[in-house]
């Protein structure tokens, strides 16, 4: 039986106003990106930006063998993304990439 793999890479750009210097921004990069993976479980990392104090470009990667599943998982992420920054920040843009890859 052949194989099928699905993965959704997403990008989103973040605007932090509260922070007054990058210290304040990597408490709340960091604290979005552990969470995304401990909670989640994706590969989650600051990708872009880092050297603005109020912006910031988060990464995240879904991998599934269905790809209505990986869909599904990169949207109640973006979702999680969203009340976590709660009060915080707020997501200014989000880039998807889908591919599906068959044996």
């Amino acid at each position: 039986m052949p194989g099928r793999m699905a993965t959704i890479s997403v990008l989103l750009t973040l605007h932090l106003p509260a922070a007054q210097s990058l210290k304040d921004k990597r408490a709340i990069v960091r604290s979005l990106v552990e969470r995304l993976r401990s909670r989640r479980q994706l590969s989650a990392a600051e990708v872009g930006l880092q050297d603005r104090v109020q912006q910031a470009q988060i990464g995240f990667a879904v991998v599934s063998g269905d790809l209505a599943t990986a869909r599904q998982v990169a949207t109640e992420t973006q979702r999680f993304v969203d009340r976590e920054l709660l009060g915080r920040a707020e997501v200014i843009s989000a880039e998807v990439e889908e591919a599906v890859l068959q044996s």
